[in-house]
């Protein structure tokens, strides 16, 4: 397993140890001690699955007490995934970084506590699988808007898809405002 340390503090991309024949694939898609000695050590208590169509754009979500770090998994298809750091006396707060993760390479996307989450489906479709660190609350779930320009991410579609909850998102300045 290799890590690369993202430029947003904390965040990481994991490389698994992929061993493949003409049978298929073998990869330890998490193992405790691993990820642990990788400066992993949260605990993960609730797998998440989600399944969405190309153009689909899913996010910016964050758990604002007591947060939630991630590890995202794509287990069919492509999507840009998308972290936004949300962390007050950070020197990147506010900034945000864009990987892609597909079920070819099998590349993970660590999101520490602090930051935003979102991805767009750039395959037919995909299936995006997460571990999370606390257990889904509805009553502490938060979300920025996904095109919001203060943050100017580049995404890569032109006609996105987007629930009803994220064209309700409220904007980084609203969401600086009521961190102040």
């Amino acid at each position: 397993m290799r890590i690369e340390e993202l430029p947003l503090s904390g965040a990481k991309l994991i490389y698994p140890d992929i061993f493949a024949d003409e049978r298929g694939f073998f990869f330890e898609s998490y193992s405790e001690p691993k990820y642990r000695k990788a400066g992993i050590d949260c605990p993960f208590v609730q797998d998440n699955h989600s399944r969405s169509g190309v153009g689909t754009v899913r996010g910016l979500h964050f758990q604002s007490s007591p947060g939630q770090a991630k590890l995202v998994s794509v287990i069919g298809g492509k999507v840009y995934d998308v972290i936004v750091d949300l962390r007050p006396n950070s020197p990147t707060f506010g900034k945000w970084n864009g990987v892609y993760l597909d079920s070819v390479e099998h590349v993970q996307l660590f999101v520490p506590i602090g930051f935003a989450h979102g991805f767009c489906v750039v395959s037919d479709v995909a299936n995006v699988l997460y571990k999370v660190s606390s257990v889904y609350d509805a009553a502490t779930e938060c979300s920025i808007r996904w095109d919001d320009p203060d943050i100017g991410i580049g995404w890569p579609v032109k006609n996105a898809i987007i629930s009803a909850r994220d064209a309700a998102a409220q904007s980084f300045s609203q969401y600086r405002a009521r961190i102040a």
